[in-house]
């Protein structure tokens, strides 16, 4: 299938194919958009926000939106079948057997449901495992995912994913790297009159600091803490929230609850968050689980000061030094610790400007287009393992 001019048929696999979805959804359409002109790239999902010149999308079918573990099954099967040749590289993105390129964006099930277990509560645990079919089927899927098999790579986004993987599943270490996300950096810093025009654009007031939060799970990034910091803020400092979430109620009644409704703006899912990155003063990422944080990255590439938990909780923070290129949060719960941290750099107009250079030079070094080779070459490896089988 491979064309003279080196030309592979690449099937990618995402439920959900969406900018608006999260970090990991656009993480594969930068790459898929980065590499579509020197492949033939054909995008399997359920759900499709996205068009690009040069790809094929095929919608595949939904009959199981719930449970979602009986739609995950459905999805790998249906995948399965209409990839199983054809392809000289199968990329997935979700937790399916079939992928010659499996990309990891979180921790595998079998290390959040057993790390650190012994006794009586890992008893307790595998009870509860195996009279749970939900449980089962994530671990099926993820053991036969991580099989060693030739030709398959299995891709982690940060190094600290990657050491969790090979604790977790040690027999696949010998078919797994790290390639991060990436950027692409804006053409120009961002001018007092484009965070003006972003924040009239966002419905944001033009005359006071302003803090972002960026992601789709409230909870686990950490949003609880960047509200409960905002009580010890100035009063002229107010807090924009980009995602979408389930969960939006309970936080919409926290800020209220703590007097707080006029100064925090839930602005809801952007397929593009540039305008939000511009409108900010700097990004809180108090998360308490990221193996990467692209959010952080894109962040950075706008030359926004971040402040972001430690590499305990956060990938990204393996390659950011406090004070240096970011603000680190031993414990992201801690929200005077934060408020204090986001007072500095508003205060600190040399400290403000050092991060935001510092940022735009770290973002430097992470662009799409080195990322993207790197995906290539290992796309050239799948398919000369294949070509020896035939």
């Amino acid at each position: 299938m491979t064309t003279r001019d080196g030309r592979l048929r690449i099937a990618v696999l995402n439920r959900t194919f969406a900018p608006a979805a999260g970090g990991a959804e656009r993480y594969s359409i930068a790459l898929v958009e980065h590499l579509a002109a020197r492949h033939e790239i054909h995008v399997f999902a359920q759900l499709i926000d996205h068009q690009w010149p040069g790809v094929t999308y095929h919608r595949v079918s939904m009959p199981f939106r719930r449970p979602r573990w009986i739609n995950q099954i459905w999805f790998a099967i249906a995948t399965w079948w209409v990839t199983r040749a054809g392809f000289d590289v199968v990329h997935s993105h979700e937790n399916s057997w079939h992928g010659d390129v499996q990309t990891v964006h979180v921790l595998p099930v079998k290390h959040t449901l057993f790390s650190g277990l012994t006794g009586g509560a890992l008893a307790a645990r595998m009870l509860k495992v195996w009279t749970s079919p939900r449980l089962l089927a994530y671990l099926w899927l993820e053991r036969f995912r991580y099989a060693v098999r030739k030709g398959r790579f299995v891709v982690v986004i940060s190094e600290t994913l990657r050491m969790f993987f090979a604790a977790t599943y040690p027999a696949a270490q010998g078919m797994t790297c790290v390639i991060t996300p990436g950027i692409t950096l804006p053409q120009s810093p961002v001018t007092s009159t484009l965070r003006l025009h972003a924040r009239h654009q966002l419905g944001l007031p033009p005359d006071k600091a302003c803090l972002l939060f960026v992601g789709n799970d409230f909870r686990k990034k950490g949003l609880q803490t960047a509200i409960e910091a905002m009580v010890q803020m100035e009063s002229n400092t107010v807090l924009a929230i980009v995602g979408h979430s389930g969960q939006l109620p309970y936080f919409r009644q926290q800020a209220a609850t703590l007097g707080l409704k006029d100064r925090v703006f839930f602005l809801g899912a952007m397929a593009d968050v540039t305008p939000a990155y511009q409108s900010a003063d700097c990004l809180a990422h108090p998360t308490l689980e990221d193996t990467f944080a692209m959010v952080v990255l894109e962040a950075m590439s706008h030359g926004l000061p971040v402040i972001v938990s430690s590499v305990a909780y956060c990938g990204i923070s393996g390659w950011l030094s406090d004070g240096v290129d970011a603000l680190i949060l031993d414990d992201p719960r801690d929200a005077s610790v934060l408020a204090c941290a986001v007072d500095k750099i508003l205060a600190d107009g040399v400290l403000r400007v050092s991060l935001a250079e510092a940022a735009r030079t770290f973002a430097a070094g992470f662009e799409w287009g080195a990322i993207a080779a790197a995906h290539e070459k290992i796309y050239k490896e799948v398919a000369a393992a294949h070509s020896t089988n035939y």
